[in-house]
C-alpha cells in the first residue's frame, strides 16, 4: 500500500471577490521509503501541497489518504493528532526555541505525545547522537551555527519516528557547504528507508532526491 495517496485533489482560497486555485486536480502517489523532491517557482502549489498531506490544511475538493487513512474531511484536532504521530517537519527557518537549550528543542514533539521525562531525553539523545550533535546537547540554539541548527531541526523531527519527513527549502539560510552536508545528511536517512519530502526552487537541490515532482500553476507538470 502507498504511504501517501492523492486524488483530484483541488485547493481553492476565495479572497473577496477573486479565486485562486492553489492546486488544481493534483494525483500523485508516494511509495514507503521514497526520497522525492517537489519543485516549483514561488506560488506554483507546492507549499499547498505539503500542507495538505502534512495535516496543516485540507483539501477543497478530492482525496488524501496519508498512511491507509483518508484525512480529506479530519477535523482540526484529528489532523493534529495524526500530525504528531506521523509527521515531521524540517523548515528554511529552523524554528527553534531560543530559551530553551538543543535537547529540550528536539524534546518538544514528544511533550505534545504524552511520553515521560526519562523517555524524552532518551529519544532525544539518540535522535541528536543521529545527527552528529550529542556533544551539543546543552548548548543553546545561539551558540550553534547555520548548520548545526538544521541538525537539531531534523533531529525534532525524526525523534517521534514519524512515516514521512517533510523538509521545505531546508538549505536555504546555509553556505553552500553547509547546505551540501544537510543534503547528504537527508541521502543517509533515505538509504535508511525514512520517507522524506523535499519542497524546493532549486534545480539543483532536488537532483539529490531520487524522484522530482514538478509543479506549475497548481498542476503536476512531469
Amino acid at each position: 500500500m502507498p504511504l501517501v495517496e492523492i486524488h483530484g485533489v483541488r485547493k481553492i482560497y476565495r479572497m473577496a471577490e477573486d479565486e485562486v486555485r492553489a492546486l488544481d486536480g493534483v494525483d500523485l502517489v508516494i511509495e514507503s521509503g521514497e526520497f522525492i523532491a517537489i519543485i516549483g517557482p514561488s506560488g506554483s502549489g507546492k507549499s499547498t501541497l505539503m500542507h495538505l498531506v502534512g495535516c496543516l490544511d485540507s483539501p477543497t475538493e478530492g482525496k488524501v489518504v496519508l498512511d491507509g487513512e483518508d484525512i480529506s474531511r479530519a477535523s482540526p484536532n484529528a489532523l493534529a493528532a495524526i500530525r504528531n504521530r506521523k509527521i515531521g517537519f524540517i523548515f528554511q527557518s529552523f524554528n527553534l526555541l531560543p530559551r530553551l537549550d538543543v535537547v529540550q528543542n528536539v524534546e518538544l514533539p514528544l511533550i505534545y505525545a504524552g511520553f515521560s521525562a526519562r523517555e524524552r531525553r532518551e529519544r532525544a539523545r539518540r535522535a541528536l547522537e543521529h545527527v552528529g550533535l550529542s556533544n551539543r546537547a546543552r548548548h543553546r540554539p545561539s551558540q550553534l551555527s547555520g548548520g548545526q541548527c538544521q541538525r537539531v531541526a531534523i533531529a525534532r523531527a525524526l525523534v517521534n519516528d514519524p512515516r514521512i519527513v517533510f523538509a521545505d527549502e531546508p538549505t536555504g539560510n546555509l553556505d553552500t557547504a553547509t547546505g551540501e552536508s544537510i543534503l547528504a545528511l537527508f541521502r543517509d536517512l533515505s538509504r535508511q528507508g525514512r520517507t522524506i519530502v523535499l519542497v524546493t526552487h532549486d534545480p539543483k537541490i532536488a537532483a539529490q532526491a531520487s524522484r522530482r515532482i514538478e509543479i506549475r500553476d497548481g498542476k503536476i507538470v512531469n
